[in-house]
Order: C-alpha cells, then structure tokens, then sequence
C-alpha cells in the first residue's frame, strides 16, 4: 500500500472518531434524560454529583463511545473496500 493511501485511512479514521465521538455524547445525553428524567452529571468528579449518577454516567458514555466507534470503523472500512478493492492498512491481515 502506498504511503499516500496509508495516510487517507489514517486520515478518515480521524476524522470518523471525531464525528463517532461527537454522536455518542448527544446519543447518551438524550438517552439519559429519557432514562432518568434529568440532564446528565456535567461534572462526575464533582462532590455535588452521587456516585451512582457519576459511575452510570461513566459507563452510558464508555458504551456509547465504544459502540459509535466500532460503528464508524466498520463502516469506514466497508466504503473503503467497495472503493478500493482491498481492506484497509492495519486490517487486511486481521482474521478472527
């Protein structure tokens, strides 16, 4: 693979993150306020925040984040195959 294409995907991994990143975060704000009728814990390390509404909040958002990122690189490496013909660095020797 060429270092111009080894740079794209790095690129597009970057940028997908950040976007996944962002979506995450609304997705676990509305599922929060839906879940337990109030705005999430802007600061879970506050003292003013019970451990229950911080450690929930920690896990909501690890979930979140996790999944919209898993999401993101399936999907990138999807568009990326059906453009390139090939997996992307880092993932055509990956088996299960």
């Amino acid at each position: 693979m060429s270092a111009v294409g080894k740079f794209s995907w790095k690129i597009l991994g970057v940028t997908s993150g950040i976007l996944a990143a962002k979506v995450s975060r609304s997705v676990a704000e509305k599922v929060w306020l839906k879940t337990k009728g109030g705005d999430p814990p802007r600061n879970p390390a506050s003292w003013q925040t019970t451990w229950g509404e911080a450690v929930g909040w920690a896990v909501a958002t690890g979930v979140a984040a996790g999944v919209a990122r898993l999401l993101a690189s399936r999907g990138m490496a999807g568009a990326w195959r059906r453009t390139t013909g090939h997996l992307p660095p880092g993932l055509e020797d990956v088996g299960n």
